[in-house]
């Protein structure tokens, strides 16, 4: 069998991910096997492969390959989302590109432009994730805006909305003025910003006297319809139950008197603008005052604002300034930070406004969701997120679920008249006219004289559905797929869509099923730079996951991800890691090579060390696999890839391979050879589901395989016990060896020199003589002995109360061996008196941490020992010179 001398990753992995493709490996259907499932987190339609989606896809095919290796029936469900905001942002951009608006297109033009645009790029990610490896159930991959998926959306939609859990209503709301949409409180993200606070004062109707109030929006000032003060703060009372003119506009508008008041803000005195924030929205409903919207939905003023009309938001606070200045009415300014909200999608500067939008209501429907996760039926990893889920489960607001879009879901409500309760909410127009007859009592409504709403369903609305809609268990609650996959098992995503996403979906789990829509919840930290940023695009700090796996191959890249991903903890990301995973591979395939290299003896007995090794790394080999086992448990992913990992380098490499390794260019007995091969073969089972494609190119180059074999479906070994005295032994040993290593380099004798090994056994002191051809083998010895009495002209070291000695005679210069020991004990008498000068000095004593002055002690005392033993080395030397 010619096995090339180097690995080479880009033909492996395409070979072999179209031979796992082809075989249909991937592919999974309702049987009698314990089924293990996972639904992917959708991504959206508009993206591109990033570090964020390498570390999450690359965790969930680790789970998923391993479950498929356990023996059960696994499936990976594949998807995106449709990602309204996001998508129709990239149409309205590439049509004006072309020198299309949008205004100028009809809804159904524009939809076909969406589509044409999904249908272009929507597959992109999907078919990078397989670049990675992804062990999706391609045949089964989903689109929220597929028709079963669509149907699903809106049979829950008007479901509950005849629960009574829809409703529609003027509220303050989150607008985005670039995506021209509302957005949930969730899509919004708080910065502190450097800002002005401007200091203005209105003049009290009919008076000379000013009241001041302090604002960082000067702008809003022309919609506002009150001045508020704090009922107890005497600088104002004066001013109770009077009027005063709003600057510029002239409006005259009431003093009113309210606790909600922050007395140390400002002047203490607030404007109440209740079309434009929140708190003054909720003020204006508590005490009945006028509401003046002054801007138009793309942030420009329109009319009602009197002046600056049809300027933009933040040009019109540039002008506006002098304008109160010259006026009179600017006091003073002063910088400030102040929290300003910005959309996650766009980034523009969030304007609360009162819009007629959709709401859902949460309180009552998202109390099993708290009840269930915090009783830890559906567990979250790391379970610190219980807490944040908590605070805001139980804080929770109903959900504006519209937004003011073409692409997506449109909301199914049917107007049938120009009232606010002129609509009927129906699955389709024929059930729409229907209840809109019952309604209105005219039977002889056609489908012309019906208007379907607008707006569409915010993107998460659909997504929410996913574990459900992805086995059609809205449409049909008792298929067979829905009754066998349902709940999934493991759902992997990132914590900052916990609230968007997670508890949403847990939501409408309990809502339609009955039952949570998945186990547990691996939390991902997210993915940041060396100067912990979160890698973006726009800070030009993310690699680019595609290069990166042409450079270190796709296993190097998943190992390199795990290295440093515990979960809920960030990743700081370091390309190192990847090279690092790429090195593990080399690793690997060289250690595989030199295997297959030796000739292979028949006729030859089995020596005892390698007896022994074989015994030792069986034990190793259970061991890893059931501590392994234990870490997936825990969902310590990057733990159990490092017990792999040290497992190959450092016992199979380093040590086993040594131990049993035939000398140069002599056979190897079969025994051996055959066992190590069948270790090969396990260790490529252990590493499967994180290095799927250099285990399955060193799997099936083993041995001759029929068509259709493959590691990934091969069962994964489970042994439930290991040996652990001969792992304790060999520990022993492996010290001995290294001790001994450690001598001939520090006496410049070389490997090949046999040494004669000389060892005194103490009372009580283990030693395990039947495992000595280890030893011999690993530290190239002629002879062990036993011995009563300390022989001269040896080196000697201990190892668990069991002495040993290396006799030296004639293989080191003891003239030089006194000058270089002299010359250590000088360096460590100097280092003792600065320890001794330290430990002196009462102050430091005192003062410094208790731990501190224990570790200096310690320091101390080692030094102390040290120079006895250099003492009594140099002495021993002088005496046989």
């Amino acid at each position: 069998m010619n096995i090339p001398s180097k690995y080479d990753p880009a033909s492996v992995e395409d070979k072999w991910y179209s031979y796992w493709m082809e075989h249909g490996f991937f592919r999974s259907t309702p049987d009698q096997r314990e089924p293990y499932c996972i639904v992917i987190p959708p991504p959206n339609v508009t993206g591109v492969l990033h570090m964020g989606h390498m570390l999450n896809n690359t965790l969930q095919d680790v789970l998923i390959r391993r479950a498929r290796m356990q023996g059960k029936n696994a499936l990976w469900v594949p998807g995106t989302d449709h990602a309204s905001i996001a998508t129709e942002a990239r149409v309205v951009n590439k049509l004006a590109e072309e020198g299309i608006k949008k205004t100028d297109l009809s809804r159904e033009d524009f939809l076909e432009h969406a589509w044409e645009w999904t249908h272009t790029h929507g597959g992109i990610i999907l078919e990078q994730l397989k670049k990675l490896g992804a062990s999706c159930d391609w045949d089964r991959t989903c689109f929220t805006m597929d028709e079963a998926l669509s149907e699903s959306v809106i049979k829950v939609f008007v479901d509950l909305f005849k629960k009574g859990l829809i409703y529609r209503g003027v509220r303050m709301v989150n607008w985005d003025p670039q995506a021209l949409t509302a957005v949930s409180d969730e899509e919004v993200n708080h910065k502190e910003v450097a800002s002005k606070l401007y200091y203005l004062r209105y003049q009290l109707e009919g008076e000379e006297e000013y009241i001041t109030i302090a604002t960082t929006r000067p702008e809003t000032i022309l919609g506002d319809t009150a001045v508020c003060v704090h009922p107890e703060d005497e600088r104002f009372g004066k001013f109770h139950g009077k009027k005063v003119l709003v600057p510029l506009v002239e409006r005259s508008v009431p003093v009113i008197v309210d606790e909600y008041v922050d007395r140390e803000f400002g002047a203490g005195a607030l404007k109440i603008t209740p079309a434009h924030d929140i708190n003054d929205y909720e003020l204006g409903l508590k005490h009945n005052l006028e509401s003046i919207d002054i801007f138009n939905d793309d942030g420009t003023l329109n009319e009602a604002a009197q002046v600056l009309v049809g300027e933009d938001r933040f040009k019109a606070r540039e002008l506006i300034v002098p304008m109160l200045e010259e006026a009179g009415n600017l006091v003073k300014t002063e910088d400030y930070m102040n929290k300003v909200g910005f959309s996650e999608r766009t980034n523009a500067v969030i304007e609360p406004k009162l819009s007629l939008q959709w709401f859902l209501k949460m309180k009552e429907l998202g109390a099993p969701a708290l009840e269930h996760v915090m009783n830890d039926d559906v567990q979250l990893q790391p379970a610190k997120f219980k807490n944040t889920y908590r605070h805001w489960m139980e804080n929770v607001k109903d959900w504006c679920i519209s937004r003011q879009l073409w692409w997506g879901h449109r909301i199914p409500a049917y107007f049938y008249g120009e009232g606010p309760n002129d609509y009927v909410v129906a699955d389709s127009i024929e059930e729409a006219i229907q209840l809109a007859e019952e309604k209105t009592g005219n039977t002889s409504l056609q489908a012309a004289d019906l208007r379907q709403d607008e707006d569409v369903l915010d993107t998460w609305f659909s997504s929410w559905l996913w574990p459900i809609s992805v086995f059609d268990g809205i449409r049909y609650p008792n298929n067979e797929d829905i009754n066998y996959y349902y709940p999934t098992n493991d759902l992997v995503t990132a914590p900052e869509i916990l609230f968007f996403w997670v508890a949403r979906m847990i939501i409408a789990g309990y809502e339609y099923r009955n039952e949570k829509p998945f186990n547990s919840v691996y939390l991902t930290g997210i993915v940041r730079d060396h100067k912990r940023r979160k890698m973006s695009k726009s800070l030009g700090n993310s690699p680019d996951p595609i290069e990166l796996m042409k450079k270190y191959s796709a296993d190097g890249v998943r190992v390199g991800m795990l290295f440093c991903s515990p979960a809920g903890n960030d990743l700081l990301f370091d390309e190192g890691l990847t090279e690092q995973g790429r090195n593990f591979s080399n690793k690997i395939w060289n250690a595989f090579r030199l295997i297959k290299s030796w000739e292979v003896d028949p006729g030859l007995k089995q020596p005892a060390h390698s007896v022994e090794a074989v015994e030792w790394f069986e034990a190793q080999m259970a061991k890893a696999f059931m501590e392994v086992d234990d870490q997936f448990g825990k969902y310590r992913i990057s733990d159990a890839l490092m017990i792999v990992y040290k497992l190959f380098w450092d016992e199979f490499s380093s040590w086993y391979l040594e131990l049993i390794k035939p000398a140069y260019q002599k056979p190897i007995d079969a025994r051996t050879y055959e066992q190590t091969i069948g270790f090969i073969d396990q260790l490529l089972h252990m590493l499967h589901p994180f290095m799927p494609f250099i285990t399955e190119e060193i799997w099936q180059l083993i041995s001759e395989r029929e068509k259709g074999e493959s590691l990934m479906v091969s069962s994964m070994p489970a042994p439930e016990q290991y040996n652990k005295e001969i792992i304790a032994k060999v520990e022993a040993i492996k010290e001995v060896v290294t001790q001994v290593r450690s001598i001939r380099n520090d006496k410049n004798i070389p490997h090949k020199e046999a040494l004669k090994l000389k060892v005194r056994i103490s009372s009580g002191a283990a030693y395990h003589n039947q495992l000595e051809s280890l030893i011999v083998k690993l530290a190239n010895l002629s002879d062990v002995e036993i011995v009563q009495q300390e022989p001269a002209s040896a080196v000697s070291f201990m190892v668990r109360n069991v002495e040993y000695f290396l006799p030296l005679d004639g293989l080191v210069d003891s003239a030089e061996e006194i000058e270089k020991l002299e010359a250590e004990l000088e360096y460590t008498r100097g280092f003792l008196l600065s320890v001794q000068k330290k430990m002196s000095n009462e102050r430091f004593v005192q003062h410094a941490p208790a731990q501190v002055v224990e570790k200096e002690q310690q320091k101390m005392a080692d030094a102390e020992g040290k120079i006895t033993m250099l003492e009594a080395q140099i002495e021993k030397l002088k005496g046989q010179a």
